[in-house]
């Protein structure tokens, strides 16, 4: 029996170059973009970024929907959806677990407890923890969600944010005292922001909790953005301590970054 042609067409408008499913491709492109852009977006915005014609944005959109994936708003706007939220939870739970290996050599390496957290929302949320084994040590709850303003991750990973949305996010959060050392202004915040540019870490210096501070970095290209910390007891994590911690926290960042990039890249 001779192949349609035109059934052979169609298959391969449906691959892409790479030997993936190029409707697939497009449309979770359509979703990144959506989340660069806040979250909610007009056709003719996805269509100027994209370069796809109106048409097929309308066909890949009305499945989104359809999947629950988009949600049409009455504005006939188009903004993420409620199911995105059950893949995003268990995508950081997983997120921790990939990391644990790199937390474990930080708590080698370094003494000290060592955790990874990513920013959800407005908050801070602790997704990974590994324990250091001193009988004195620091712990966080892997779930629990801080304010950005009093920790190093939150500095961490907010410092190469447009200083218009930080001060926006401080406005919506407030800036709540956790000890007297905690930085309660927005000028305050951006100055340490400004501090953990020019570093390449940032620091809690007793200001989420007294006796006790913390070195952050960010994980440079993750999916999400994350970070991980090391923290102590003050009388431990010294200036001293500092230029020894913070070489080591800044390349198993690297190497993680890698890891998770590799991990993208598999098919």
């Amino acid at each position: 029996m001779p192949t349609s042609s035109a059934s052979t067409t169609d298959a391969s408008k449906s691959s892409s170059a790479g030997g993936g499913v190029q409707s697939l491709e497009r449309a979770f492109d359509l979703l990144e973009r959506m989340a660069d852009a806040g979250g909610e977006v007009g056709l003719s915005e996805l269509s100027a970024s994209s370069g796809l014609p109106l048409p097929t944005i309308h066909r890949l959109m009305r499945t989104l929907v359809a999947c629950g994936y988009v949600r049409q708003q009455a504005n006939r706007r188009y903004a993420l959806g409620p199911r995105l939220i059950r893949l995003g939870e268990s995508a950081a739970r997983l997120l921790g677990t990939w990391a644990r290996p790199y937390l474990t050599r930080l708590v080698e390496e370094t003494g000290e407890t060592a955790n990874m957290a990513l920013l959800d929302g407005d908050e801070i949320v602790y997704v990974a923890q590994v324990p250091s084994k001193h009988s004195m040590r620091m712990f966080t709850e892997v779930g629990r969600r801080v304010l950005p303003h009093s920790t190093g991750v939150g500095k961490a990973l907010l410092a190469h944010t447009p200083p218009e949305e930080v001060r926006a996010l401080l406005a919506r959060t407030g800036m709540p005292a956790a000890t007297e050392k905690t930085i309660t202004t927005a000028d305050g915040f951006l100055d340490a922001l400004e501090q953990v540019r020019r570093a390449g870490y940032a620091v809690d210096d007793n200001e989420q909790e007294i006796g006790v501070r913390c070195l952050a970095v960010s994980v440079p290209n993750s999916p999400t953005a994350a970070a991980i910390s090391i923290s102590g007891p003050a009388g431990r994590v010294t200036e001293a301590a500092t230029d020894r911690i913070v070489p080591i926290l800044q390349g198993i960042a690297q190497e993680l970054s890698t890891a998770l990039a590799n991990t993208g890249a598999q098919t």
